[in-house]
């Protein structure tokens, strides 16, 4: 390889790589082209930052809806926790329940609970849909849930309580 071994005679390492400057030019080392390649590493994506596993305040103002199929009607539910504890602004109709799942674990409803390298058992659960926004523990939440696969009905079925559905194919 000339790139990487001596010349003969004591000359300098020769390159065979074209040299897209002409000879005699010199290129400015502060800019660089906008597609220029460098050897420093790009930052990796930031990671969403979820709700914590365990425990949380219990703090919670969630819009939710519920499809149970293509042609039925959507339900929608509001929740509003403090500490655990349905407020009377809540239109769910377990309330208490979902406030003490909310609390208890308000991880359920991170959006990076979902791994899309899971493998997951391709099995159907129903076409029920729900989505849920708003926040809890004042961390954004904005997440989907099907019964399409095995991973999606267990989101489904740990959400539940949330969710106000027990879902289920017919």
């Amino acid at each position: 390889m000339s790139a990487c071994s001596a010349g003969t005679g004591g000359s300098e390492p020769t390159s065979s790589a074209p040299s897209s400057v002409p000879t005699g030019t010199s290129t400015p080392s502060a800019t660089l082209a906008p597609d220029a390649e460098t050897s420093v590493p790009a930052p990796p994506p930031s990671a969403p930052s979820g709700l914590p596993s365990g425990p949380g305040a219990g703090n919670a103002e969630l819009a939710i809806t519920v499809k149970p199929s293509e042609n039925e009607a959507a339900v929608n539910y509001t929740l509003v926790c403090q500490g655990g504890v349905p407020s009377a602004e809540s239109k769910h109709p377990s309330a208490e329940t979902a406030c003490t799942a909310v609390k208890e674990n308000p991880a359920i409803l991170s959006p990076s609970t979902k791994n899309t390298d899971q493998a997951c058992t391709e099995q159907y659960g129903g076409p029920q849909q729900a989505t849920v926004t708003g926040i809890v523990d004042e961390t954004p939440v904005d997440v989907t849930f099907a019964r399409t696969n095995g991973c999606e009905i267990s989101a489904w079925n740990a959400a539940q309580a949330i969710l106000g559905s027990s879902g289920g194919a017919a």
